[in-house]
């Protein structure tokens, strides 16, 4: 069932999407040479301790780590580590926060220090691809018409789509109705309306799209080996249009 969030409810949200906002922020500042994804975890834990809120992946299903932290053929739920990050790597950074009762959830993805020409152009495709994403997220599109804006949009560029994961509904719980794939074709699905909150995230592949699930249970990494990129933002279906919840 699409739950549909009143104005104070979406206030609420707004908190807890600007808390994530924040964190990514000073995340995106530490991304270096030397640094490890442990570090970058350990930053994210206190900074949510500062602001009074909870980590919203710690602990969920058994995740044990506060920041999924993707690196390079890693497509999501990567876990943080004593590997350094080293020039030409990429991460990415997928993050979220309880607060009031409600949740926040948003991905970066970002290169360290300098990265090759493929790997700058799989972030900036991957990134443009969730604004188009969102410039669907109105009352006069249906659902599937997030969908077909991330696959139209990359496909082309030579990229690839990943399948095995989507976006989902959010607000008091992490993961509420309707799952959002990254492709598929316009005007099916559910006819969108304000007061629904989504969390839209492209997932997306240098090369192929298929992905495998690691031994830990957790990290999910291309089969080729090519490159990955996630961006993500919690954003409100209002009246006038979209609102990207989760950004400064």
């Amino acid at each position: 069932m699409i739950v549909l969030k009143s104005p104070q409810e979406i206030e609420k949200m707004r908190s807890a999407g600007k808390i994530v906002a924040e964190i990514l922020e000073l995340l995106k500042a530490e991304v270096r040479p030397g640094v490890t994804t442990l570090d970058l975890n350990g930053l994210a834990e206190s900074e949510v301790r500062k602001r009074k809120a909870v980590a919203a992946f710690k602990g969920y299903s058994g995740f044990p780590y506060a920041l999924c932290c993707s690196l390079n053929d890693q497509v999501v739920h990567g876990m943080p580590s004593n590997r350094e990050l080293v020039e030409g790597d990429i991460v990415s950074l997928d993050f979220g926060v309880v607060y009031g009762g409600y949740y926040g959830d948003a991905a970066i993805t970002l290169p360290v220090s300098v990265v090759s020409a493929q790997a700058k152009q799989l972030i900036k495709v991957t990134e443009e691809s969730l604004y188009c994403a969102i410039d669907a997220a109105t009352p006069s599109n249906r659902l599937s018409d997030i969908s077909h804006a991330v696959q139209s949009y990359v496909e082309p560029r030579g990229y690839s789509v990943v399948r095995e994961f989507v976006g989902h509904g959010i607000g008091k719980r992490l993961h509420e109705s309707p799952q959002i794939p990254n492709f598929g074709e316009p005007g099916r699905g559910v006819r969108l309306k304000p007061g629904m909150v989504l969390a839209i995230e492209p997932m997306i592949n240098e090369k192929g799209h298929h992905v495998k699930v690691l031994g830990d249970g957790w990290t999910a990494v291309t089969c080729d080996g090519g490159l990955s990129a996630h961006f993500e933002h919690t954003v409100a279906i209002t009246e006038h249009g979209p609102e990207i919840l989760s950004k400064l």
